[in-house]
């Protein structure tokens, strides 16, 4: 049999999946209500409404890979009765203010936001169990300060031991600096003062796990009904009680004028990747004036850096200016290697 011979008329052409071009119109969503975000839990993102109906949605896929963070002011579409059962559609982010960001640690480029639209950062340490490190104080603070964000510097566990002299250093940087001891004869008058700096603001506490952060939110806010942990005895290190940021209002019928507290994750590492070494400088006010006068590209561990001269005034050693100095060049120094995670 002789072969057959093809032609064109034998190909076959797969047709088009779309016989329609699409669209690149997006609906207005002119019906759309804002919403508080107040908690984000796989892919389920927890609203409250202004007329102070708690709804649950999850992105519109118009939205893309664009991450919705608690703190966020986001508009919803769909069902948005706060039914049990029912799912309402975010299809828009409101900009944001500022946001609380970091990395894994100082190797990683990925920049995770963890809370967006903060009046206040405070940084929750222990007088003692686990004892303050400055390390993760001076990251918090450089975050808080290129945010424009008020920090305040809250120290628990003050019946246990008494607050330790370094951390008022951070007072000349303008730091508020607050405690309690809520397991203390001294509960109601601390709770009072925490209350009047919180009052009518948008407030993130931070710190280590252990610090007593979820008991200082179940004092504050008697319906949060947060788990607490305790301090391992053996490593010093708090359990993670708390596993993913959550919003609280202070007040129990939601009023959005009275505030509200964000409980976070205890944090082991904080990392600074994605912000450069000139703004890590510029976040400490008086250091950065002084670096002004140091020779260019100056990466301020050089013998004729200026920031030697501050903190040995006529070659005498002040060792208040001398930690602030090994403070900077310490986060400095994890900016230019890969070294562990901040413990």
């Amino acid at each position: 049999m002789t072969p057959r011979e093809f032609d064109e008329s034998d190909a076959r052409i797969r047709p088009a999946r779309r016989t329609r071009p699409r669209s690149k119109d997006r609906p207005a969503h002119a019906d759309a209500i804002q919403a508080l975000v107040t908690t984000v839990d796989r892919g389920r993102t927890t609203c409250i409404t202004d007329g102070g109906v708690i709804v649950t949605a999850m992105k519109a896929r118009e939205m893309g890979p664009k991450s919705v963070v608690v703190g966020d002011l986001v508009n919803l579409v769909g069902d948005v009765s706060g039914t049990e059962g029912t799912l309402a559609r975010i299809v828009s982010i409101a900009p944001r203010r500022n946001s609380l960001s970091r990395t894994v640690d100082d190797a990683a480029k990925m920049e995770r936001t963890i809370v967006s639209n903060i009046d206040q950062l405070v940084i929750v340490v222990a007088a003692a169990n686990p004892e303050p490190r400055r390390g993760l104080i001076d990251r918090f603070l450089v975050c808080a300060f290129h945010e424009n964000i008020k920090p305040i510097l809250l120290v628990t566990k003050t019946d246990v031991a008494a607050v330790p002299d370094f951390l008022h250093e951070y007072e000349t940087l303008g730091v508020e600096i607050a405690t309690a001891a809520i397991k203390s004869d001294t509960r109601e008058r601390d709770l009072a003062n925490l209350f009047s700096l919180l009052n009518g603001k948008t407030s993130v506490l931070v710190g280590h796990s252990g610090v007593g952060k979820s008991t200082l939110i179940n004092a504050l806010v008697p319906h949060a009904d947060r788990v607490t942990g305790d301090v391992n005895d053996v490593t010093g290190r708090g359990r993670h009680t708390s596993s993913s940021a959550i919003a609280l209002p202070l007040s129990p019928d939601l009023s959005p004028s009275q505030g509200w507290i964000i409980d976070t994750p205890g944090i082991r590492a904080f990392g600074l990747a994605h912000l450069d070494s000139n703004r890590i400088v510029a976040a400490f006010n008086d250091l950065y004036e002084v670096t002004q006068t140091c020779m260019p590209n100056c990466s301020h561990h050089e013998i004729g850096c200026r920031l030697n001269e501050w903190a040995n005034p006529d070659g005498v050693v002040n060792a208040e200016r001398s930690a602030r100095v090994a403070s900077l060049r310490s986060l400095l120094e994890l900016k230019d290697s890969n070294p562990p995670a901040i413990d």
